[in-house]
């Protein structure tokens, strides 16, 4: 028998509406379930069950009284911790900052009207800095799969509490792949949105780079979730018009052209990745795509580059003044970035020097859009890392070569890319370790549509669950 905290996002909305299930039950489901999983996986960093249970009844009177339902009425949904909330308590993973939140995010702002209970916020690294979720804080968040494995970052909490049932929805952010690559190594759906598409707070809605976003279990939920989200905000001045609404009914990809690369052009990735990559291809092919293995002319110390001169501007340099006033507190990574923040930008035309490389990296990707309607890539060269390990300055038994933050990690370059949209979705499962691996699904500027098209067209033929098989 299927329990509450099993189903997805839409089955339960689907058991509520039908009184068939009540929000108080859902959310008792999905707090025995972490009773069970939390002291393993680590996902929360604090669970709110008094609010919860007083939104859940709310709810429930809405459901009783079939008036007033709104998108998200009496789902269990966890928030990122760096996404503030008005009176909460902020710690963005850091020994170095205690405060209490002055106001409420946009994408905070929007779950709670959209009538989401939020029961609990999750873990990420310190400041949000890297692909990975530990911290002196909060300790090391393991993956559901296999505990010994990361859960990557920056929303990690988020992926880890999805999969192992914690939660029917997650927010994330994404600045670097901290929204997708979580989303790949636990097996779920994550998106990140055109920059814009889904507000974001001051000052890093200025942020090309930077964006808020959401984690699902399946490609319905993900996109009832970005519906949720999405579209303009009187806060942010670079939110988009009009808003974009991902259809409940998605058309196949009967005859659509779709390009595949598995290295990007320049990473080295593992046996295992590129096996599911390109099953993924064969599988979009039998559900009626034209898919091309193609060549991308990049060169990752080019990437890296422009995406390091672009960080140390804007969010290195915030991460440096921690470091500096909070030396002995702050973790390696987190010392890492600053140090390389100070070095880029005490060199004279840092930035603008990257915003050349940036036309650059898009130049053969505007070509090749006019050719295919879609890439395909992964989102991780490697099937893990360790959990708790940090990536700087070493080398790793699974796939090797990464000698630097990030190089595992091949979402960077879309966020230099940010008008396009990215899906991250499941492409099987590692034998090596038991953990799932993912593909991004990359669409043409702000064609986010066409992603959830693939997307879905995937899940399809090669369907997954989004929850990991951990029995606590």
């Amino acid at each position: 028998m299927t329990e509450a905290w099993e189903l997805s996002a839409t089955d339960a909305l689907a058991r509520m509406r039908a009184k068939e299930l009540s929000p108080v039950e859902l959310l008792a489901s999905v707090q025995a379930r972490a009773e069970v999983v939390e002291p393993t996986v680590n996902a929360f960093t604090e669970r709110r069950d008094e609010e919860a249970l007083a939104a859940a009844r709310t709810s429930a009177e809405r459901y009783a009284s079939g008036e007033d339902i709104r998108p998200l009425e009496g789902l269990p949904v966890a928030l990122k911790e760096e996404v503030s909330v008005e009176g909460w308590r902020m710690r963005y993973g850091s020994l170095a900052v205690d405060e209490i939140a002055d106001d409420t995010a946009p994408i905070a702002e929007r779950i709670f009207a959209a009538g989401a209970v939020v029961h609990a916020r999750t873990t990420t690294p310190e400041f949000s800095c890297t692909g990975y979720t530990h911290s002196k804080l909060w300790g090391i968040t393991r993956n559901p799969w296999n505990p010994d494995v990361a859960v990557g970052g920056s929303s990690g909490g988020s992926g880890a509490s999805l999969a192992s049932g914690t939660s029917a929805l997650a927010s994330g952010s994404d600045i670097g792949g901290s929204i997708r690559i979580p989303a790949s190594i636990n097996g779920v759906v994550g998106f990140k949105a055109p920059h814009g598409r889904v507000p974001t707070a001051a000052p890093y809605n200025l942020d090309r780079y930077c964006h808020d976003g959401v984690l699902a279990r399946t490609i319905a939920d993900c996109a009832l979730f970005e519906n949720v989200v999405a579209g303009p905000h009187p806060a942010d001045i670079a939110s988009l018009r009009p808003k974009l609404e991902i259809p409940e009914r998605l058309d196949g990809v009967d005859g659509m052209r779709i390009a595949l690369s598995v290295d990007l052009g320049s990473w080295d990735v593992h046996e295992e990745v590129a096996t599911n990559t390109r099953a993924a291809g064969e599988a979009l092919i039998g559900a009626g795509a034209k898919v091309d293995e193609v060549d991308i002319p990049w060169n990752l110390e080019l990437l890296m580059d422009t995406a390091r001169r672009h960080f140390a501007s804007i969010f290195g340099a915030e991460i440096a003044g921690a470091a500096d006033a909070f030396p002995d507190l702050v973790t390696d990574y987190v010392h890492a970035w600053a140090d390389e923040a100070r070095a880029l930008m005490a060199e004279p035309g840092s930035f603008l020097r990257g915003l050349h490389q940036e036309a650059d990296v898009w130049a053969p990707i505007g070509q090749l859009f006019e050719a295919y309607d879609a890439l395909i890539c992964p989102t991780w060269t490697v099937p893990g890392i360790a959990a708790g390990d940090s990536i700087l300055g070493q080398v790793f038994d699974a796939g090797g070569g990464n000698d630097r933050q990030f190089t595992c990690f091949m979402t960077t370059p879309f966020n230099i890319l940010a008008p396009c949209p990215v899906l991250a979705v499941p492409s099987g499962i590692a034998p090596s370790n038991g953990v799932p691996t993912g593909v991004q699904i990359v669409g043409r500027t702000y064609d986010d549509v066409t992603t959830f098209r693939i997307g879905a067209a995937l899940e399809k033929v090669r369907p997954w669950s989004g929850l990991a098989p951990f029995a606590g």
